[in-house]
């Protein structure tokens, strides 16, 4: 099917732009937005898009957290015959100019959220180390990402209160990825039940400076042996260092409803002999990704043919038991850092499973 992309040069493949190299139905192109106000370490906003071309469905979401209560807006259309346009519903992402300026516009809708943000880029992207591992000789992953820092600058509303984003304070990360995604199902309405996981810790950072940012993922099985390790910091100048090892010492909170940092201390040691050491300060505002379907919430998991176009969203009591054992722990956590006398600000996702040698705290709760 043609598309208006199609009159643009960059074709990979000797047919139109809604075909994608493989027939997996696993295939997935995201984006993911979060930003902040550095000033009150209470609010956060997240939104992300997924593209499933394999499966003819696009789907959105986008929410705020602000006193502990998290809004959640879900979105699902068929791609018809617009499979490229990124908007359903209420939502809608705009690139402007790639790499540099994009508009995320909510309309009004029955969550009572809405709002209209510029991001802005303020470091060139990085490109994460290529994720590829097989499972029972299948291909379990084959995935690329790459993480962008910026700032945000518009307005949102929440059922009647406006919210000013003013680039000075609100600090901003982005993401863009695409390839085989592995399915991951944390769902428990549907079947009753928890997945369990065990014997690795994972965290993903994005974390934002005046004069150089950093991205991380890490996963590994025993502390020092990483079986996944992709980190890079950009400088303002564009220059790129990469990371080759983290010492992790990981400060828990004793949360009765979940895992939760409290604090710590990260180490990086660079490929050129450098290193650095951030300190974490976690503020309290989190946004639970189950909000926006990650895993699955109430058997709508990403991907799933919902018709040609639906939508729904949920009110989230942080404080509350039974919400947190929905919501589970897979969450951005939006993080102060201290590092040589500089202070950045991002996002923090983590967890640690059940035999992981470290952090016996956060293992009386579910990673994911």
């Amino acid at each position: 099917m043609l598309s208006p992309q199609d009159d643009n040069i960059g074709h990979q493949l000797p047919t139109t732009f809604n075909h994608v190299v493989s027939s997996d139905d696993r295939w997935t192109e995201r984006y993911w937005y979060s930003g902040a106000p550095i000033d009150t370490g209470d609010v956060l906003l997240d939104l992300g898009l997924g593209w499933y071309p394999n499966k003819n469905i696009m789907d959105m979401f986008a929410g705020i957290t602000v006193d502990n209560v998290q809004h959640s807006y879900r979105v699902s259309r068929q791609l018809g015959s617009a499979p490229l346009e990124t908007a359903a519903g209420a939502l809608r992402f705009e690139i402007v100019e790639g790499l540099k300026h994009h508009r995320l516009t909510l309309a009004e809708n029955d969550l009572g959220l809405s709002f209209e943000i510029d991001w802005r880029a303020s470091f060139k992207g990085l490109e994460e180390h290529q994720s590829f591992r097989r499972k029972r000789n299948r291909v379990e992953e084959d995935l690329i990402r790459m993480t962008q820092f910026g700032r945000m600058e518009g307005w949102i509303e929440l059922n009647g209160r406006r919210i000013e984003v003013s680039p000075d304070t609100w600090y901003a990360q982005r993401d863009h990825s695409w390839g085989i995604r592995s399915v991951m199902q944390t769902d428990m309405i549907t079947n009753g039940t928890l997945p369990t996981y065990k014997d690795f810790f994972w965290f993903w950072l994005t974390y934002q400076f005046e004069d150089f940012a950093i991205s991380l993922f890490l996963k590994e099985r025993k502390p020092g042996k990483p079986f996944f390790l992709s980190g890079l910091e950009i400088g303002s100048d564009g220059e790129e260092r990469e990371i080759i090892a983290v010492d992790h010492e990981i400060e828990w909170a004793d949360d009765p409803l979940g895992q939760t940092w409290s604090g710590g201390t990260l180490v990086l040691h660079y490929e050129d002999g450098g290193t650095r050491e951030l300190t974490l300060v976690p503020q309290r505002g989190r946004f639970f990704l189950k909000g926006g379907g990650y895993g699955g919430h109430q058997g709508w998991d990403h991907g799933d043919n919902r018709g040609k176009l639906h939508s729904d969203h949920y009110v989230w009591d942080l404080s509350d038991p039974e919400t947190r054992r929905q919501a589970r722990q897979l969450g951005d956590h939006f993080t102060r850092v201290e590092c040589g006398g500089q202070t950045g600000y991002g996002m923090s996702e983590y967890g640690v499973a059940k035999g992981y040698p470290k952090y016996q705290i956060a293992q009386r709760h579910e990673p994911l």
